[in-house]
């Protein structure tokens, strides 16, 4: 006779999980380790959800979660409650299930507000505008019934043909830990792991390695020494799992050392578990359990490949039971413990207690409408815009007068689309470049556009773009006869606004040969360079605003343009931002995050390398990027003090205050971004020849100073020694205060032992 005391609301969530796994089957386990893809697997549309033999069969022992769909809001909050009745009133036990979305940087789902693509978002080095966002996108979830997000991404990006660079916050790993720990701790409420009524879980991922793949190709293997690995790509995941406390933790396509990491026993129990001491769950990657047998041939079956995940501590398969569906037979044949299936499954259940599940699984859709429009949203997606936007160059022709330039032509690909960046939903409202600069100066000037050429010829929209779909360059023939005619309409212009990049095909995530998003060069795809020329020919001074997700390489670009602005994709609000940096309204106070190389030849090159890696130039080049990591432009000057010290020596364990004075000397109200890098004089094996180590981003009035304070002690000295252990060596280390990773003051301190 069944037992129902885990149905008691009274009982504490623990004594209901374990009544509750007491009543299950092995197939009803099973069934809490595994999901399904909306879209992918199976299409809920009115016909499935109406057809009890179709849903017996999906839902038969229930099922753990249900992924992704892009439907909008109404028929989100149908499927899903059809979906929860079905569990609750036809399944034995009636175990509802978790809904699972993605949300980089807004719900991926129609109707949700979309901020800035995270390279974007990381440019404002703001932790506290990253807790912001992220409580709002996770309101918005739980609003439509979502409970768990596949984000934050925590990869170090040192690889930008990677086309999942737009995903991450860029190449250094403190950054990347600061920022992806803030942006936990707004998904969950709280920074203890408890979920809050209107948060979701997070899976933060991919551990590890992924950010730096052989080629520049998506899942290919990242060969990192063991030291790297854990000064770099592991920082941001024990970062994050000490400062937020991450419900999940998802496994890199990847392979280090020859081993993939969906079934690393070292990586994922050793290191994850051990070392980093995290206690939440380990899931899959779409197909990354299946991949051990289909692509990197460690397994010679999907059951072997189960095992072997299994084995090194994966619990949940995603998106199918294409492998786990064998959990039963391993069981069995005694090759896994059932107290490893029971633990796994105690963690589900736990998570959809603590949610309110049993109780209540289904979803108010006039909240939902409510919340999704709220405007204090579409005012955070401006105000993430506007401290997102880097100025790179700058030849005093910003901000733009309107006294002066009375007729003004914006030209290109990406000024009539507002490019969103992957994973992206589809917002209520989007601003374009051409459409805020229309916006905010229409009436007093003159704005005339043209196309200047196409990027490609299938749709780019973010949200349609989750198909098998080969990108198509655009027919040359046809953008020479664009190019003519926007040099017609240039010429009668006081000044161009020439928007370029890349489009959401040109750099996105590769998951087949028919879905590509890598490249093999960083250069500008199709005509644009073409375009360009053509532009600089008219002899107008010529803007040049960047919409992209990956570092390009625009070297004669730069050195011909009156002004450079790097966009990325900055979301719903992109236009009505541009605009009001390049009017003056606001100044820009964005930074690099990623280094931008002058050549594709130049790579690997970031910010922190080792003294050797490009002490000598190339042939032709020397060995200096386009624009260097922290780098960014203000419309007023800020002037740095000297650096005071507490103290110029300290212990191994002791700590002193470094401080600097920072004035706004300019005559604009304006952000700035105090970098602390640090460097190892001399070591027991070679160190980087600086390291970010903290950062501020400080507000200052015109001709108002701030002292900026930096805390020197053991966790900003420390590093993997030449016996990998994790110590701070006595000898001198030189700490330097700037603007960017190139501008800086310095000063020496002396840790004793």
């Amino acid at each position: 006779m069944q037992n129902n005391a885990f149905k008691n609301s009274s009982l504490s969530i623990d004594k209901r999980v374990e009544s509750l796994i007491a009543e299950m089957s092995m197939m009803e386990k099973v069934a809490q380790l595994v999901g399904i893809w909306c879209g992918g697997l199976v299409d809920f549309d009115d016909t499935y959800l109406n057809d009890k033999e179709k849903m017996m069969e999906t839902f038969g022992s229930g099922i753990h979660s249900v992924h992704p769909s892009f439907m909008p809001i109404k028929e989100t909050v149908d499927q899903r409650n059809r979906i929860q009745k079905y569990l609750l009133d036809e399944t034995r036990l009636g175990i509802p299930a978790l809904f699972f979305d993605e949300g980089p940087h807004g719900l991926m789902r129609r109707e949700a507000t979309v901020f800035p693509q995270v390279i974007g978002l990381s440019c404002s080095w703001d932790p506290g505008l990253f807790q912001e966002i992220y409580r709002i996108v996770a309101l918005e979830m739980r609003s439509r019934g979502t409970h768990h997000v596949f984000s934050p991404n925590l990869d170090v990006c040192t690889e930008p043909r990677w086309g999942r660079v737009e995903e991450t916050c860029g190449e250094d790993p403190y950054l990347t830990g600061v920022l992806g720990s803030a942006a936990v701790v707004g998904y969950q409420g709280s920074s203890n792991g408890i979920i809050g009524p209107d948060s979701v879980a997070v899976t933060v991922k991919h551990f590890a390695g992924h950010g730096q793949p052989e080629a520049g190709i998506n899942q290919a293997p990242s060969t990192v020494s063991r030291r790297l690995l854990f000064e770099k790509h592991l920082l941001p995941f024990k970062m994050c799992i000490d400062a937020s406390k991450p419900f999940s933790v998802m496994p890199s396509y990847n392979e280090i050392d020859s081993v993939p990491s969906h079934c690393n026993t070292w990586l994922l129990n050793d290191v994850l578990r051990g070392m980093m001491g995290f206690d939440g769950m380990i899931i899959s990657d779409y197909y990354g359990i299946e991949h051990l047998h289909v692509r990197q041939a460690v397994a010679e079956s999907p059951k072997h490949a189960a095992l072997m995940a299994l084995r090194a501590g994966v619990q949940c398969e995603f998106p199918g039971a294409t492998c786990f569906v064998f959990i039963n037979q391993l069981v069995n044949e005694k090759k896994i413990d059932i107290s490893l299936i029971d633990n796994a499954v105690r963690m589900v259940l736990h998570q959809k207690f603590s949610m309110g599940l049993f109780d209540n699984p289904f979803i108010d859709y006039g909240r939902a409408v409510e919340i999704s429009r709220r405007e204090e949203h579409t005012m955070l997606a401006l105000k993430a815009a506007r401290e997102s936007i880097v100025l790179l160059k700058n030849d005093s022709i910003l901000p733009l007068r309107l006294s002066e330039y009375k007729t003004i032509a914006v030209i290109g690909p990406c000024a009539m689309a507002t490019g969103l960046g992957g994973y992206s939903g589809e917002p209520y409202q989007q601003v374009s470049l051409y459409s805020g600069i229309v916006n905010r100066a229409g009436t007093f000037a003159k704005v005339i556009y043209a196309q200047g050429c196409k990027l490609t010829d299938n749709s780019a929209i973010s949200y349609y773009n989750w198909k098998n779909d080969p990108v198509v360059p655009s027919s040359a023939d046809e953008n020479r006869k664009l190019i003519a005619e926007a040099v017609a309409i240039a010429d009668s212009a006081d000044v161009i606004i020439l928007a370029i990049g890349e489009n959401e095909q040109l750099c996105r995530e590769a998951w087949s040969k028919a879905h590509i998003g890598d490249t093999h060069t960083l250069e500008l795809f199709g005509e644009q360079s073409a375009l360009a020329e053509a532009m600089f020919a008219t002899g107008k001074p010529v803007i040049v605003y960047l919409a992209n997700g990956r570092p390009l390489s625009i070297t004669s670009i730069n050195a011909k343009a009156s002004a450079v602005i790097e966009g990325w994709y900055m979301g719903e609000q992109a236009g009505t931002a541009a605009a009001e940096v390049l009017f003056g309204d606001i100044s820009p106070s964005g930074k690099l995050t990623i280094t931008f190389p002058k050549s594709v030849g130049q790579l690997p090159l970031y910010y922190n390398h080792k003294p050797q890696a490009h002490y000598l130039d190339y042939l032709t080049l020397d060995s200096k990027p386009l624009y260097p990591f922290g780098y960014g432009l203000s419309y007023t000057t800020f002037s740095y003090g000297e650096i005071k010290l507490s103290s110029r020596e300290i212990t191994k364990d002791g700590s002193l205050v470094a401080s600097i004075d920072i004035t706004n000397t300019g005559a604009m109200d304006a952000d700035e971004i105090v970098q602390l890098y640090i460097r190892d004089c001399v070591a027991s094996v070679t160190r980087p020849v600086m390291e970010l180590k903290d950062f501020m981003r400080i507000s200052l009035k015109k001709g108002v100073t701030e002292t900026v304070h930096f805390v020197i002690n053991k966790s900003k000295l420390a590093f993997w020694n030449i016996d990998m252990h994790y110590i701070v060596e006595p000898g001198e280390f030189e700490l330097m205060i700037g603007r960017s990773s190139v501008d800086f003051q310095s000063v020496k301190i002396t840790v004793v032992a």
